[in-house]
C-alpha cells in the first residue's frame, strides 16, 4: 500500500480522513507543519493532503519545501472556499490538485485515487526510461575492434552537444542504434526521439509528413495535423536514408536547420522549433552531390560530425561477441537452454562475409535459437546452408545404397572427419581426438584401420 500523510491542525479533520483511507493506504497524521516535515524526513510518503492554513509553518512553505525533492510526494491542498485564490497559487507551485472545505467524501476519494494512479504511471515511465537508457548506454554497445572503439569515442564526445551528426555505413551496420545511443546519452534524453524513414515516404507526402499541415491545406485536410518536426520538438529527429529525400524537400530542410523554424503545408506563419538533427545514409552523398541529386549546402550542414560504421566483414574480431550476445538474448526471450557455439561453427561464422551485416547476424542467431531450442551447442551442421557454402564448408552427400555398402559409407565419413581434425590441429593426435570427442587410443585405432598416415607439422 502507498503512504498517505494527512496534515491538518483540526483533529476531527485528520480522523475523518484516516477513517476514509485506512483500508487503502498506510495513513500518517500530522497536526502541525513541523510534525509534517519531521514525518516527511523519516517516511517515504507518496501523497500528502495538506491544509494551507497551519498555526506554525504554513502549507505554502511546506509545499515549497516538498517540490525541491522531485516528483514525490504528490500534494493535494485543502483550503476554505474563500481561499480558492490561494489554492490556485499552490497549484502554480506544483500542487497536484486541491479540495475545499467542507469537502465531499466521494470527491476526496476520487482525487486521492487519481493521484495514486498518476504515481503508478510516473513509476512505469521512469522504469521504462531506465530500461531505454540501459539498452542504449554507450557501455552496452558491442565491439572490441579498433574501428568500433573509435565510433564509441565519437558518440561519447558528440552526445551531449547539439551538433548535427551524419552516420554512414552499409545497411544493417547499426546506424539507428548509434543514433539512439547519441540521443539517450544527451541532455535531450527525456524528450522525444523521432525516426523518419525517408525511403518509405511517398514524394507527394514528404512535406506534410515532416512539417504537418493546416486545416484546408488540400482536399481531405479537415483538421490540422502536426508534422514529425513538431513531434520531435525539444528532442531528436533521426532522418534515416536521407539520400532518398526529394530534392525540393532538401531545400526546405536546409531552411529548418538554418532558421530553426518551418511553415506547415497550407500555413502562412513560421513555427519556431528546437530539434537536433541526426541523419544516416548507406549511399555516397558526395557522389550524389556531384550528380546534382543532393544539395551541396545541405550536405555540409548535416556533415558537421561524421560517424562511419564499418561493415561486419571488416571487424571480424567482433563477431564472437555479437554471436554470444544475440544467442543469450534470444535464449532468454524464447525461454530455452543457454547456447554455446562450437569452435568449428564459430570459425565458419567468422569467415562468412555477412552481406547483411549485424542485422543478418542477429536474424541468424534468432533462427538458430528458435529451431534448435533443446540444443546446447551449435555445430556447423546447424548453420544455414548459405553460410556453410559461402565459407567453404562441404556438405555431406549420402551415397546411394547401390554404389557403396553401409560399412564403406561409414568408413568414408570417418576418414574425412579424422583428416579434417588432423588438419586443423597440425597432426597433433591428442588435440584431434579431443576435437572429435574421442580418446587418442581410439583415434590411433581408427587411423590404422582406415590406413590414415598424417605426420605432425608442429615442431
Amino acid at each position: 500500500m502507498r503512504n498517505l500523510l494527512i496534515v491538518d491542525d483540526e483533529l476531527s479533520v485528520r480522523e475523518s480522513f484516516r477513517m476514509i483511507f485506512k483500508n487503502e493506504f498506510n495513513v500518517f497524521l500530522a497536526g502541525s507543519g513541523k510534525e509534517a516535515l519531521d514525518l516527511l524526513e523519516k517516511e517515504d510518503i507518496d501523497i500528502v493532503l495538506l491544509d494551507l492554513l497551519m498555526p506554525d509553518i504554513g502549507g505554502m512553505e511546506i509545499l515549497k519545501n516538498l517540490k525541491k525533492k522531485g516528483e514525490k510526494p504528490l500534494v493535494i491542498v485543502i483550503t476554505a472556499v474563500r481561499s480558492v485564490k490561494t489554492a490556485v497559487e499552490a497549484m502554480k507551485l506544483g500542487a497536484y490538485d486541491y479540495i475545499t472545505k467542507p469537502f465531499d467524501i466521494e470527491e476526496v476519494r476520487i482525487i486521492v485515487r487519481k493521484a495514486s494512479q498518476t504515481l503508478k504511471l510516473q513509476e512505469e515511465v521512469n522504469f521504462l526510461r531506465k530500461e531505454v537508457y540501459k539498452r542504449y548506454g554507450i557501455e552496452n554497445l558491442i565491439g572490441k575492434s579498433k574501428a568500433m572503439q573509435e565510433v564509441f569515442l565519437l558518440i561519447s564526445r558528440v552526445a551531449d552537444t547539439d551538433s548535427t551528426v551524419l552516420i554512414t555505413g552499409e545497411s544493417g551496420t547499426g546506424k539507428e542504434l548509434v543514433s539512439r545511443a547519441i540521443h539517450y546519452n544527451s541532455k535531450r534524453q527525456n524528450r522525444p526521439f523521432v525516426p523518419v524513414y525517408c525511403a518509405t515516404i511517398p514524394e507527394t507526402l514528404f512535406e506534410s509528413e515532416l512539417f504537418g499541415y493546416e486545416k484546408g491545406a488540400f482536399t481531405g485536410a479537415t483538421s490540422s495535423k502536426p508534422g514529425l518536426f513538431s513531434l520531435a520538438d525539444g528532442g531528436t529527429l533521426f532522418l534515416d536514408e536521407i539520400g532518398d529525400m526529394p530534392y525540393h524537400v532538401q531545400t526546405k530542410l536546409l531552411r529548418v536547420i538554418e532558421e530553426k523554424e518551418f511553415i506547415p503545408v497550407g500555413g502562412t506563419k513560421p513555427k519556431k522549433i528546437n530539434v537536433r538533427i541526426i541523419a544516416a545514409t548507406n549511399k555516397n552523398l558526395e557522389k550524389l552531390v556531384e550528380e546534382g541529386k543532393f544539395r551541396e549546402d545541405l550536405y555540409y550542414r548535416i556533415n558537421v560530425v561524421p560517424i562511419h560504421l564499418p561493415p561486419l566483414r571488416e571487424r571480424r574480431e567482433d563477431i564472437p561477441l555479437l554471436v554470444e550476445y544475440f544467442l543469450e538474448k534470444y535464449s532468454q526471450e524464447v525461454g530455452c537452454v543457454p547456447k554455446r557455439v562450437s569452435p568449428e561453427a564459430m570459425e565458419i561464422l567468422c569467415n562468412y562475409l555477412w552481406p547483411g551485416n549485424v542485422r543478418e547476424l542477429e536474424n541468424t542467431m534468432e533462427r538458430l535459437v528458435v529451431l534448435f531450442r533443446e540444443t546446447e551447442e551449435i555445430k556447423p551442421y546447424h548453420l544455414p546452408e548459405n553460410i556453410r557454402k559461402d565459407t567453404g564448408e562441404k556438405e555431406f552427400h549420402f551415397p546411394s545404397p547401390e554404389s557403396v555398402t553401409l560399412e564403406e559409407a561409414v568408413n568414408s565419413l570417418e576418414k574425412e572427419m579424422i583428416l579434417k581434425a588432423l588438419e586443423k590441429t597440425g597432426g597433433v593426435q591428442t588435440q584431434a581426438a579431443k576435437l572429435l570427442g574421442t580418446t587418442r587410443r581410439i583415434l590411433r585405432y581408427k587411423m590404422e584401420k582406415l590406413g590414415i598416415e598424417y605426420p605432425s607439422r608442429r615442431k
